[in-house]
């Protein structure tokens, strides 16, 4: 199974070189697409460096400024689609989701549609450093997004994901509606409302060392408000969702 590992980045200088080598030590068939957002700190100089030195392995795509981690993970999953991929891993490029767990997670897939590395399944944990307020904000966001969207997994915020490509090209990618870190619960609820078979892992969520945090207790305060966007845009897939995988497999059966 080749998997390849979509990693948007701004000014991550510091982390993608050691990502890099990291993952293609893992014993897996891995390519990595790298999508930066007009990185200030020349991460996106140093994609292109690793792309030439990993002839065939990394591919860059170069955007024009600051368009969002939704966008980026829409704009490298259709890519790597394109170039068919069997699965596609979502990660960030801090070391805050530890590579080896990517192991794992290709195992899992064997025997569902969709993978989430966990932070809150049991064996998961996250950063001791993390202060008081951020692990109860969190522990809050994943409580209150999974209770109002109902979704079976209790890590719906998680970013390092491990998808099949035939799922991904199953999910309505075109009607994303998120910008920002709430992309995850809205992925989280189209996989759910469309049925797809979800696991989750458990992993350790590192703080990173290096470079600097993109979150803010803004943005997760404003991602609790757009939890119920997304189930006022999306609810009705969770009574056609059955109904259209039945027929799109039927349509197979017959071809």
């Amino acid at each position: 199974m080749h998997i390849a590992v979509v990693i948007p980045t701004y000014n991550e200088a510091e982390n993608l070189p050691r990502l890099i080598s990291t993952l293609f030590a893992l014993p897996l068939d891995l390519s990595v697409l790298i999508v930066d957002d007009n990185s200030s700190d020349g991460t996106g100089y140093l994609a292109e460096e690793l792309a030439a030195v990993n002839a065939g392995r990394v591919a860059v795509i170069h955007r024009p400024g600051k368009l969002g981690i939704a966008s980026a993970y829409v704009q490298g999953f259709h890519r790597v689609l394109e170039r068919g991929a069997d699965a596609a891993a979502q990660m960030d490029a801090d070391f805050s989701h530890d590579p080896l767990a990517l192991v794992t997670m290709a195992k899992c897939l064997e025997t569902c549609d969709v993978v989430f590395g966990s932070r809150y399944a049991l064996g998961g944990s996250v950063d001791a450093e993390w202060p008081f307020w951020r692990k109860g904000l969190s522990t809050w966001g994943n409580f209150y997004a999974r209770t109002i969207l109902r979704i079976p997994v209790r890590d719906v915020t998680t970013g390092y994901r491990l998808w099949r490509s035939e799922t991904l090209r199953g999910m309505p990618l075109g009607s994303i509606q998120s910008k920002g870190y709430i992309f995850q619960v809205e992925m989280a609820y189209l996989a759910h409302c469309l049925e797809y078979r979800m696991r989750e892992t458990p992993i350790y969520f590192s703080d990173r060392h290096r470079g600097k945090s993109k979150m803010s207790l803004q943005i997760q305060l404003e991602a609790a408000v757009r939890v119920w966007q997304i189930w006022l845009t999306h609810r009705h897939l969770c009574h056609i969702g059955r109904a259209a995988r039945t027929h799109s497999e039927r349509s197979k059966a017959v071809i």
